[in-house]
C-alpha cells in the first residue's frame, strides 16, 4: 500500500504525543498517565472513583495501577462517597493540585505550540475530522456499514 491509512496516522501521531509527554513527565518523576489523571479529578469536590476511568477512556482496570502509585507518592487521597457507602471519591492533596498544575501548564504549552505553528483552518479541520471520525465509531457505522467489505477489498489492493 502506498498511502498511510488514516489508523496508522492517528496512531503514529498519538505514539508521538504520548512519548512526547511521558518524557516530560518524567523530568518530575511522574507519566503521562499520571499527568492525565491528575486534570481529570475535580480540584475541591472529589471525583467518584467509578467516573474516572471512563472520562479518561480507559478501562477501571487500567487505572488501578496509577490511582495506587498516586496515593503511594501522596497526590491523591481515597474517601467513602457519603452520597454512595459503596463508592469511593478521590480528591486531590495539596502536593496533587500542584503537580495537575504542572500537568495543566504543559498541555496548555503543548496547545499554544501546535497553534502557533498550524494555521487556525487547518486546527479546525483536523478537530471536524477527528470528531466526524468519533462519531463513525460510536453509532457504529464502520463495519456495519454494507460497502464495508468493498473498502477492505481496497485497502489489500
Amino acid at each position: 500500500m502506498k498511502d498511510k491509512t488514516i489508523d496508522y496516522v492517528l496512531r503514529a501521531t498519538w505514539q508521538a504525543v504520548a512519548r512526547m509527554y511521558n518524557e516530560e513527565a518524567t523530568k518530575y518523576d511522574a507519566t503521562m498517565a499520571t499527568g492525565f489523571a491528575l486534570l481529570s479529578l475535580d480540584r475541591e469536590d472529589g471525583t467518584p472513583s467509578t467516573a474516572l476511568a471512563p472520562k479518561m477512556g480507559m478501562e477501571a482496570t487500567s487505572l488501578t495501577r496509577t490511582l495506587k502509585s498516586m496515593e503511594d507518592r501522596g497526590l491523591i487521597i481515597r474517601k467513602k462517597n457519603p452520597n454512595d457507602g459503596r463508592g469511593m471519591l478521590i480528591y486531590l492533596t495539596e502536593f496533587g493540585k500542584e503537580k495537575r498544575e504542572l500537568s495543566r501548564n504543559t498541555v496548555l504549552k503543548f496547545n499554544e505550540s501546535v497553534r502557533k505553528n498550524i494555521p487556525q483552518e487547518k486546527l479546525q479541520h483536523f478537530i471536524e475530522v477527528a470528531e466526524s471520525i468519533n462519531e463513525l465509531i460510536q453509532e457504529k457505522n464502520i463495519f456495519n456499514h454494507p460497502s464495508a467489505h468493498h473498502l477492505a477489498q481496497q485497502i489489500d489492493k
